[in-house]
């Protein structure tokens, strides 16, 4: 693949201005959107124009905007990337450039390149169980129209986002899991999303999950990037949890610094569900995940938690919204920052209780250290409660590491390094705790540990990560 390929920008000397607009986005639209719809499937492409007149209106978001005040994307969208919207095939073999396996985890696994599903061979996939379906979402979507229309669209179209319209527009593919009622998958689920380009690249891909009627699963959610060039993707994922099911959602971001992660996941829960999203990030350019769980059935439990650790001049905003619509739901949110060198942060945790969702109990805690006078992190939790029988609380703190502590420690033989190393590992062990499968767990503390080491953060063995 050259750069003549993938390259249909329509003005390369647009100003800043326009590109935040999205004019140039807007004109490759208009330009090539029969082949856009060419190479995806028609339930996508059921509503790709509605999502396209969506992001003529809003353009791409700024910080200017409240929800985005702490996301600063105007220097990643002011780089020309390239987009691959005719579908040209990317030449890699995702099992030799990731060879990072979580030591015992057996998952089943599963590869995104760039925004395309992309189809391997493997043994541990030949036994999953009947009727659960997994693959490409265009795919899918051609095999099984019906699934996928009645689920695709639903929860990103109540979204008032520039970049998941965008996405709406753009998107061609992506990840597509069916699981059916009262379906049990007995290992976890590993998607790994590669960027692999000889060129700046964007990738648009668009996750659809289905969780059946007591069922349950794992995913695995692991971001590399393979090239030294600049990457930006803009990925979107639909969870749908059906009553009495259970739904794991881990992502784990581990990926250059020349890269932008820009990231939307919507979960909709149904009665009595159990829905756990764990997300983590080590080691990034800027990153922005944006994760709004709406629960819409009684007797929900859900735990949402989240870990950065960033140094040099790394960004990572995360902006969550946990919705109770319904009564005697409890959910529990917490999100940690370790920040050094002139990192920046940032945290917005909404709360909302419905007026109909008594008995809710709803507990949010952001905590953050910094390492550096340099690095900054800006935190906005917020609750806001229309229901009168309900528990309550938010929280966030940012200071440093206790000194009283170190002292402790430093008196009892053990150096400066090694102290600090342990508060913050001690600081940030509750979020991997939260962590069910126990060798993914194992692994994270090892990842943790090198990172706050200073070391190289990817995993071993990966040839992405060297």
């Amino acid at each position: 693949m050259n750069d003549k390929e993938i390259r249909y920008d329509a003005d390369l000397n647009s100003s800043l201005s326009e590109r935040l607009g999205g004019a140039e986005y807007i004109n490759i639209y208009k330009q090539f959107n029969e082949q856009i719809k060419a190479h995806s499937a028609p339930a996508m492409n059921a509503t790709r124009d509605a999502s396209f007149e969506l992001f003529k209106k809003l353009g791409f978001p700024t910080s200017k905007l409240e929800n985005y005040k702490y996301t600063d994307l105007a220097e990643p969208l002011s780089v020309d990337y390239g987009l691959n919207l005719n579908r040209i095939n990317i030449p890699v073999n995702p099992y030799e450039v990731f060879k990072c396996d979580v030591p015992g985890i057996q998952s089943y696994l599963f590869f995104v390149l760039n925004d395309g599903f992309y189809p391997v061979n493997d043994n541990r996939n030949k036994d999953l169980p009947q009727g659960i379906i997994i693959g490409g979402l265009a795919e899918v979507a051609k095999s099984h129209p019906e699934l996928v229309e009645k689920y695709y669209g639903k929860l990103s179209a109540k979204q008032k986002d520039g970049l998941v319209a965008f996405n709406g527009a753009f998107a061609q593919d992506g990840f597509f899991m069916y699981v059916p009622d009262h379906v049990q998958l007995d290992r976890p689920v590993q998607l790994v999303n590669i960027m692999r380009s000889d060129t700046d690249f964007m990738a648009n891909s668009h996750n659809l999950i289905i969780i059946g009627k007591g069922a349950k699963a794992q995913l695995l959610v692991c971001d590399h990037t393979m090239d030294d060039v600049r990457f930006l993707s803009n990925r979107v994922t639909e969870v749908f949890v059906a009553e009495n099911a259970v739904y794991e959602h881990y992502k784990l971001e581990n990926t250059h610094i020349k890269a932008t992660n820009l990231s939307t996941l919507l979960v909709d829960q149904q009665d009595s569900s159990n829905v756990l999203a764990n997300v983590i990030t080590l080691h990034n350019g800027v990153t922005r995940n944006t994760i709004e769980i709406d629960i819409d059935g009684e007797h929900t439990e859900t735990l949402l938690c989240g870990m950065v650790i960033g140094d040099k001049k790394q960004q990572v905003d995360n902006f969550t919204s946990i919705i109770h619509n319904k009564p005697n739901g409890h959910s529990t949110e917490l999100f940690k920052y370790v920040l050094d060198d002139v990192a920046k942060g940032g945290f917005t945790g909404k709360l909302y209780v419905a007026r109909d969702a008594q008995k809710t109990q709803a507990y949010q805690t952001n905590k953050n250290i910094l390492l550096n006078h340099a690095a900054k992190m800006r935190t906005k939790p917020q609750l806001e409660i229309y229901a009168d029988d309900v528990k309550c609380s938010h929280g966030a703190t940012i200071g440093q590491l206790d000194e009283s502590a170190l002292f402790y420690m430093r008196q009892r033989g053990i150096p400066e390094k090694e102290a600090r190393l342990l508060l913050m590992f001690a600081f940030t062990a509750d979020v991997v705790d939260n962590i069910r499968i126990e060798a993914l767990k194992d692994r994270m503390k090892i990842l943790v540990e090198k990172r706050l080491r200073g070391e190289l953060s990817k995993c071993e063995g990966c040839v992405i990560c060297q």
